[in-house]
């Protein structure tokens, strides 16, 4: 979406200094921006401001500012806040997409798998835009909405939430007419007040559609009533049982751990929809992100053949054999119980020659429960037939615990790279290691060094 420096001030209420411009698209990071478009000097972790001068080298058509830094004199809009600004800019970025439908996806896990999936079924036949990797609160999104391209007839949304009232936030600048709920599970707990909490919080979403959008709920989740009774949009469930609307069944996984369903829907019944992504737990993913491409008029022939072509963001289940033939699966993206037990119960359908181990980190931000949910991640160990077990880091030794109980060899290690060093030692040619943890923990650099065969996570 091109807009002008005066756009921008007009829209922000901010002050136009130095020569015109019009920026395509916006960005926070300047070692990402794109010549052309705008930045965001942002404040957070690290202050923006200190970045201007090396967005204009890259190429940044102007910046969004709260002061000029020192020696830039390219063309900037001077606002109070830069962060409201930037909520100003999604908001008229979005009046400017109408009609467009816009989808909003959250859930306890898969929602950029699903956001991924929804975006690869509706696009043949709308022009579709999609959140980059997992841009999913109040930057990522209002910069998804600027990034559109004004024809755009879909965007897909993704809506993340670490506190009561993020996701109505989201909603208030992204006005969905699809929310689809992937399930309610446990991630974020601690902050979000249990599973009730959760549910009310990812519930901002059915609450924020219109009388004549769709809500899209996993009929499998245990919270599917209490979510249902939130929309005033008419609701669609998709799971595996027999009252759900839009029903998935035969579910197949092969070798290579991609799964195979039967779809029955409103829409027509497709017998085999074969994934080019990992895990049977996509399964569920693909379902409800064919329900929204069906909903908004895509062909059912259509949407499968675009569900097999599919793929989803790194660090998800991804299969990749080293040369010295070990079979590394990167699921390290991210982790929480509802995901940890799908990344185990897929690990468990693998058959390597050899054995299979689990390297497994902390599953942060669940508060009191995290005791008993490490604890059971070590039964899931177990279940799924591994025979070596390398914990990372603090926080898991309810795992541990559990894990070794069960007559699974454990070891645990205070970093990623000490996991490095034991895994040397102990993987051999045949065997397969899955590689999960919350996302602070950086598991995938472990992931990387079995690849590389190098010995360093650095």
């Amino acid at each position: 979406m091109d807009l002008t420096r005066d756009d921008v001030a007009a829209i922000t209420g901010g002050r136009p200094v130095g020569p015109a411009a019009v920026a395509r698209g916006f960005a926070f990071d300047s070692r990402t921006l794109e010549p052309g478009q705008g930045f965001l000097a942002l404040r957070a972790e690290r202050d923006g401001h200190e970045f201007v001068a090396a967005a204009f080298a890259r190429g940044a058509a102007l910046a969004v500012v709260e002061r000029v830094p020192d020696g830039v004199d390219g063309p900037v809009v001077v606002v109070d806040d830069v962060a409201v600004a930037l909520r100003a800019l999604g908001v008229a970025a979005r009046d400017r997409l109408e009609p467009a439908s816009v989808v909003g996806i959250t859930g306890s896990a898969g929602k950029t798998s699903t956001k991924d999936l929804t975006a690869a079924a509706l696009a043949p036949a709308l022009r579709v835009h999609a959140s980059s990797a997992s841009f999913n609160n109040e930057i990522g999104l209002p910069v998804t909405l600027l990034d559109a391209p004004t024809d755009a007839q879909a965007v897909v949304l993704e809506m993340g939430a670490r506190f009561a009232g993020n996701i109505a936030e989201l909603c208030a600048i992204a006005r969905p007419s699809v929310g689809v709920v992937t399930h309610v599970g446990l991630a974020h707990a601690e902050y979000l007040g249990g599973p009730e909490g959760i549910a009310r919080v990812k519930g901002e979403l059915l609450v924020a559609l219109p009388a004549d959008g769709l809500a899209v709920l996993n009929a499998d989740c245990e919270r599917v009533d209490m979510l249902r009774a939130l929309s005033a949009a008419p609701v669609l469930t998709v799971g595996t049982g027999r009252t759900a609307d839009v029903r998935t069944s035969d579910l197949r996984v092969d070798a290579e751990l991609r799964a195979s369903f039967r779809l029955e829907s409103p829409w027509g019944v497709a017998p085999e929809i074969r994934l080019a992504v990992r895990g049977a737990h996509q399964v569920a993913n693909a379902a409800q992100a064919a329900t929204v491409a069906l909903h908004l008029g895509v062909p059912l022939d259509a949407v499968v053949a675009a569900l097999a072509a599919a793929e989803t963001a790194t660090w998800r289940m991804e299969l990749i054999e080293s040369d010295d033939h070990v079979i590394v699966i990167n699921d390290a993206y991210n982790a929480s119980p509802s995901s940890m037990r799908a990344a185990l119960e897929t690990f468990g359908r693998l058959a390597p020659p050899g054995r299979r181990i689990a390297v497994l980190g902390e599953m942060l931000e669940l508060g009191p429960i995290g005791v008993d949910e490490h604890a059971r991640v070590g039964d899931l160990v177990a279940d799924a037939g591994v025979a070596a077990l390398v914990t990372v880091g603090a926080g898991t030794d309810e795992l541990a615990a559990a894990a070794k109980a069960r007559g699974v060899e454990v070891v645990a290690v205070a970093d990623r790279d000490a996991a490095v060093s034991v895994l040397r030692t102990m993987v051999l040619p045949g065997d397969a290691v899955l590689v999960k943890a919350s996302r602070l923990v950086g598991l995938e650099a472990v992931a990387a060094a079995l690849l590389a065969g190098d010995g360093s996570t650095s």
